[in-house]
């Protein structure tokens, strides 16, 4: 199952070139055939996305105040470990932010259905968190959490391409960062390539409804004020299209599910503002480039105070729709469907007996 929204580069083609007899007659038809490899996806410039998430970093007290996001997501995350009664050797952190998922890790009591609780932490031997923005990555490295579990940051140059052996970690972990990933696929092929059998995959990532409040806004103000519309807010895959996409890597026993935080801001202006210092503001390749114009903001400020803003409510609400995944790697002793007939119990007795007859 592919991505809902799907943007492709023109397949390369190469023309022969004919050759020649001796007298300059042509002796072979010119003709066209496709380069080997499969069509290159680019909707994200990662150099402008590091870039983004550097600047942000640099900036560490306005960068510390906006993580509440990827806070609040890296715990619901971490939260799914409670339900597997196992421990985890070596673990893998893919995109790490300010390594939020760490942070998350060494919180005490982490079960809410028990008075206390040991950390999470205590399940996982190593963690490895790994990058491309180096000051990102190391903003909270004398934070008092990272004596608290072994922990290793490593800069990578690409999240694309991950620089481990097969079947090297016991779990693979990430929080808000593949939804910048071009070629999701490809890299979901990798993670599975570097778990070990029967280990789990769980992340986190925004969906395709996320801040759809600002998308539709800002699309009316383009349009009133400029008559035609930029994209201005990346686009994101569909929760329909997660499970696909897992089943296509190999993963087996897969958990899909969709969780919305709606955050209010006193104005747009402040939600623009906070996006920016998380690193999260657009990144498509051809976007527009330059700031919005003062017409396109005030347009955009008046128009989401019309369509979004409950009545009562101190501020404006924009949503944050997060996709949870969890995906096993094949592994032996795993539990496996029942061959195709083998059911012991008829449908008809769970539904109450009787026989189903067909309308004329």
């Amino acid at each position: 199952m592919s991505l809902s929204l799907r943007i492709f580069r023109p397949a390369v083609f190469r023309a022969s070139r004919p050759s020649l007899t001796s007298h300059g007659y042509q002796t072979a038809r010119t003709y066209a055939s496709q380069t080997a490899g499969n069509p290159v996806f680019e909707v994200f410039n990662r150099k402008t996305k590091h870039l983004q998430k550097d600047r942000a970093a640099r900036n560490v007290e306005e960068s510390r105040k906006v993580d509440y996001i990827k806070d609040e997501v890296a715990i619901r995350l971490c939260e799914r470990l409670l339900d597997i009664k196992r421990d985890f050797p070596q673990v893998l952190d893919l995109g790490a932010n300010s390594c939020n998922i760490a942070r998350a890790l060494t919180m005490p009591n982490p079960d809410p259905a028990t008075p206390t609780s040991p950390p999470l932490s205590n399940k996982i031997q190593h963690l490895t968190c790994i990058d491309t923005s180096e000051a990102l990555l190391n903003r909270d490295a004398d934070e008092p959490f990272n004596s608290e579990l072994s922990l290793t940051r490593q800069v990578v140059p690409d999240l694309e391409t991950l620089p481990f052996e097969p079947s090297t970690f016991d779990a693979v972990l990430s929080s808000l960062s593949i939804h910048w990933i071009n070629d999701l696929p490809s890299l979901l092929a990798q993670v599975n390539s570097i778990l070990k059998p029967d280990a789990p995959f769980i992340a986190a990532m925004f969906g395709g409804d996320t801040l759809f409040e600002l998308r539709t806004s800002l699309q009316l103000a383009d349009l009133e004020r400029r008559g035609g519309v930029s994209p201005h807010v990346s686009p994101l895959a569909d929760v329909r299209d997660v499970g696909g996409l897992l089943t296509k890597a190999g993963f087996k026993m897969q958990t899909v599910d969709v969780e919305d935080i709606v955050v209010e801001y006193p104005d747009t202006f402040a939600l623009m503002r906070d996006l920016q210092a998380m690193g999260e503001n657009n990144a498509i390749l051809h976007r527009e480039f330059g700031p919005l114009s003062r017409d396109v903001l005030l347009a955009n400020e008046a128009i989401y105070r019309q369509l979004h803003m409950e009545e009562g409510a101190r501020g404006l609400p924009a949503t944050f729709r997060l996709i949870f995944m969890i995906g096993w790697k094949e592994g032996s002793g795993q539990a496996q469907p029942l061959p195709r007939g083998s059911g012991e119990v008829n449908l008809k007795d769970l539904l109450g007996g009787g026989d189903f007859k067909q309308n004329n």
